[in-house]
């Protein structure tokens, strides 16, 4: 009977810790901060390197490829980072899961922001020949590992620390970090190919924005440093009761919500990967459009980008995480099939509305997974659940895109790049009708 009593207290105190989060508006705003500086600094990180892979990395270090196989190596390297990603999830989510979120958001933005940096110092083949493609291999693996742990750590900070009935609002904040990191990533490159020559932008220019990560580490490390554990994991580590292995565990308990969520993300990384990295290469390589005008259509599209995420986020408090995603995913089906159309037509104006439709799409649906996916596992394996199912999901959606893209096109043209994303949207949409409704749920 006391063992029943106990139980019920240090049930009803979990909960009261996760329902109230930080008492004090100085430490909301600081959480709100925190999640959302991080995953933008790490996520500028990764977008940097999408966008030089689309504009100058085959030349500087695939010289001796065509066009067309210079890009495709250009993709593949780029595709290797996501091919780590669901391994650093797994090694930062082990610790994040038995030690603490915190501190693993310190070393998966260090991890990340100086692999970043060092891509900016690395010669090109031509001055260390086949070593040169090599460590940007190497390097871009890195990456992928330091994000792979980056987004659940953010996201657990936000939704752990969030009032009950505002975790969709409070999961917004690290959601936007995609969405400024890559305004910021596109913004440096347009300001550098506008300002200097063609030659000295592939010579020496591209490489200032991955030089500016050494920065914005620190920036982020100072902010990161000062935040606290989230209440409801402080639980767990005061009562002892962390998982001794969260990888099997999680597997073993959630193997359902691991693979549909994966599934539900697939469209999310799809149109983000397929509208940015693919369409500037193909509309600056195989459209002729200058390079200025493509990367001002993507400043464009990034603000619907953002506008998709934060209303989808924060409306899911009230109308439910499944239905916002189902909804986003059901207009994506649509939108990839125009997506083409107005690409081909190499007006701006369409190019923004192609690009920009397709990014609100996918921020409908990315906006609700910042609270959906971790909602979906308990808490003792929260960390090892949603970020592995997200980033399982960024390997099924978002690493083979533009390589699929860039077959695709050459092959049948550029409606049946249209049809795939199409198609991607679909299996989130069945995935996700798979899945409960988790916004009730108490996440201690």
């Amino acid at each position: 009977m006391l063992k029943d009593d106990s139980l019920r207290e240090d049930a009803a105190s979990a909960a009261a810790a996760q329902e109230s989060g930080p008492s004090e508006p100085e430490s909301l705003r600081r959480v709100a901060v925190a999640s959302f500086i991080g995953t933008a600094i790490e996520f500028y990180d990764f977008y940097v390197y999408g966008t030089a892979a689309a504009l100058v990395l085959n030349d500087a270090f695939f010289p001796n490829l065509s066009d067309l196989n210079g890009t495709l190596a250009s993709f593949s390297t780029y595709a290797v980072a996501f091919a780590a990603r669901p391994i650093g999830s797994l090694v930062f989510g082990h610790f994040g899961d038995r030690v603490g979120r915190k501190s693993v958001l310190v070393a998966s933005l260090l991890l990340m922001g100086l692999s970043t940096a060092c891509v900016g110092l690395l010669p090109g083949y031509g001055t260390l020949g086949v070593w040169a493609p090599i460590l940007l291999v190497l390097l871009r693996f890195l990456q992928g590992v330091g994000l792979g742990g980056e987004w659940g750590g953010a996201a657990l900070l936000a939704v752990e620390h969030a009032p009950r009935g505002r975790r969709g609002l409070f999961a917004a904040f690290p959601q936007l970090g995609p969405s400024v990191g890559f305004f910021a990533a596109t913004g440096i490159f347009w300001l550098l190919s506008e300002s200097l020559s063609d030659d000295a932008f592939k010579a020496w220019g591209w490489r200032v924005p991955f030089l500016l990560s050494f920065l914005l580490v620190a920036v982020g490390l100072f902010v990161r440093l000062k935040i606290s554990e989230t209440p409801v994991f402080q639980k767990v580590m005061d009562d002892q009761e962390a998982s001794r292995a969260p990888a099997l565990e999680v597997f073993k308990r959630h193997p359902k919500e691991i693979l549909l969520g994966a599934g539900g993300m697939i469209i999310a990384y799809g149109l983000f990967y397929t509208a940015t990295t693919y369409c500037l290469a193909y509309g600056t390589k195989t459209l002729g459009i200058g390079r200025g005008t493509m990367l001002t259509t993507q400043l464009v599209a990034c603000l619907f980008l953002a506008a998709g995420t934060w209303l989808a986020a924060t409306r899911s408090d009230a109308g439910g995480r499944r239905k916002t995603v189902l909804i986003g995913s059901g207009i994506a089906v649509a939108w990839g099939l125009a997506l083409f159309p107005l690409m081909d037509s190499g007006q701006p104006v369409l190019i923004a509305l192609a690009l920009g439709g397709a990014l609100f799409c996918m921020g409908v649906v990315y906006g609700p997974m910042g609270a959906y996916l971790p909602e979906l596992f308990s808490v003792r394996v929260r960390y090892s659940g949603a970020s592995f199912a997200y980033n399982l999901g960024g390997v099924l959606g978002g690493a083979v895109a533009p390589l699929v893209a860039t077959r695709l096109q050459g092959s049948f043209g550029s409606a049946s790049v249209g049809w795939y994303v199409s198609a991607m949207a679909v299996v989130s949409l069945l995935c996700v009708l798979a899945l409960p409704e988790t916004r009730e749920r108490e996440l201690a």
